[in-house]
């Protein structure tokens, strides 16, 4: 059992037998409760901690595990309408008014419920995670000397060096800052190179997060549609001229959400349009990492090809690895390294040392590439699966490209689809899936949801997700869609 939903189950279970229990009752040991529910010692362990984070049991250490105490009564509320007025005060002043609007972003951050087919996350399944290898490399980390103490305010040389390697071309060390994740060195980059008010291009569609960080910093995000081929050079050149933006921030490679890979004839247009416009362009390299097994060779990064420092590279270990291995880069050349440095400095001061450390043993160990050669071979078999599943049980749900890196299929209901009700349909049917309506910084065109072939537990739940998905659009759309 998928260990998440085993320790949800568990904590059910439990919290479904308190009352047996008097306040300050002591509940089964550890050891009963293993074999009683037939779980790990893990599984107890954090399904007791999810009943003491909610107030239900109080655990102490080497005693056990008690019923907690009733809660004293809830204090009056205080009034907190004063907030509004104080939050909204400075939109009268702003051009484009703030909006920290996380929602498209919590739709793939939320763990769905236990034994609902997770088809929204954006993250690897834990069994595709390096676990061990994670593990071992923080143990390692974590001796090393000096490992505690107070790192370089741009990172740890050796981590800036690798990163530098990978993205190749004329970037050194000396231009590359650590980060902490992809989704903090684009605020970062976001911040330098746009005063708010400022409209900044973007993919249409494209990563909610990036639209949300945008949104926050009082940017005005302006689409430019993309096809199979990536952004269309034309209409970027059209959206430059007609807005005076100063940022184009695109995902050249397996873009989020369509899987669309910028073509190689282009590349180079995208560069010279942004160098004749006085623009930069974001490179969100996020998935470079999680090509699949019959990817061939990729193109390089766009900063690869950079000689003038149009490109501010961002790329990040965390897609590849686990959420909470918050480890990435910022790479730019010229004067605007030292605007991107200030700004890190002043919103995080540095990335914890142990971390850059245990990224540095771990992609220096013969378990790293192991794990991407795992990860490029199930990736794969887990597209094939998802997409055969939806030829065969969903032929209706449009997938026009089929990606050879990432994680993720783009699919079109049919026209007329209830976007939203199909979302929740699924949910009721078990089966969470991400709406399309986020990804797009202006109206939709059409109804789009995004399946996620990674979360999974595997190629069995990929078709069990599917099914699932099939009789919510029935539910939805009508027994008619089958025709």
């Amino acid at each position: 059992m998928h260990e998440r939903s085993s320790v949800g189950e568990l904590a059910e279970r439990l919290r479904g037998e308190l009352d047996r229990y008097s306040p300050g009752g002591k509940l089964p040991s550890s050891r009963a409760l293993v074999e009683r529910f037939r779980v790990s010692p893990v599984t107890v362990s954090r399904a007791l901690a999810q009943l003491a984070a909610e107030g239900l049991v109080v655990t102490r250490p080497g005693a056990g595990a008690f019923r907690a105490e009733p809660r004293a009564a809830a204090r009056p509320s205080g009034d907190t309408f004063w907030q509004e007025l104080a939050l909204s005060a400075d939109s009268a002043t702003e051009l484009v008014p703030r909006a920290v609007d996380a929602s498209g972003v919590l739709v793939t951050l939320a763990a769905p419920p236990p034994g609902v087919v997770e088809f929204n996350g954006g993250y690897l399944h834990p069994s595709l995670q390096p676990e061990r290898a994670m593990a071992a490399a923080l143990a390692r980390a974590g001796r090393r000397p000096g490992a505690w103490g107070r790192p370089p305010i741009d990172g740890i040389p050796e981590l800036r060096e690798w990163f530098a390697r990978g993205i190749g071309g004329a970037i050194t060390a000396a231009e590359v800052l650590i980060a902490s994740g992809g989704q903090s060195a684009l605020a970062t980059a976001l911040r330098a190179l746009a005063p708010p008010g400022a409209p900044v291009l973007v993919e249409s569609p494209t990563y909610p997060g990036m639209l949300a960080i945008a949104r926050a910093a009082g940017l005005r995000p302006v689409p430019v549609p993309v096809d199979t081929d990536g952004v269309r050079p034309e209409l970027l050149a059209e959206a430059f001229r007609a807005t005076g933006a100063r940022v184009f921030v695109c995902q050249p490679l397996f873009q989020n959400p369509t899987g669309a890979v910028l073509s190689a004839r282009r590349r180079p247009e995208v560069l010279r349009i942004a160098r004749e416009a006085g623009a930069f362009v974001v490179e969100d390299d996020f998935v470079r990492r999680l090509v699949h097994e019959d990817a061939g060779p990729l193109p390089r990064p766009l900063a690869t090809d950079d000689h003038d420092g149009v490109v501010v590279h961002v790329c990040s270990l965390t897609k590849a690895t686990s959420p909470s291995f918050r480890i990435g880069c910022l790479a730019a050349r010229g004067p605007v390294l030292e605007r991107l440095r200030a700004i890190q400095v002043v919103d995080h001061f540095f990335v914890p040392r142990p971390l850059q450390e245990a990224a540095l043993e771990l992609v220096g160990s013969p378990a790293w590439p192991r794990h991407l050669r795992t990860v490029a071979t199930d990736l794969k078999a887990r597209r094939d699966t998802m997409t055969a599943a939806l030829r065969a049980t969903l032929p209706e749900l449009a997938v026009a490209h089929v990606p050879l890196g990432g994680y993720q299929l783009w699919a079109r209901p049919p026209d007329g689809t209830d976007e939203a009700a199909l979302v929740a349909g699924a949910l009721r049917a078990g089966v969470a899936v991400a709406p399309g309506r986020p990804y797009f910084s202006a109206e939709p065109p059409a109804p789009h949801i995004r399946l996620s072939f990674a979360a999974a537990a595997g190629a069995a739940e990929i078709t069990e997700g599917v099914r699932r998905l099939r009789a919510a659009c029935d539910e939805v759309l009508g027994e008619g869609v089958r025709a």
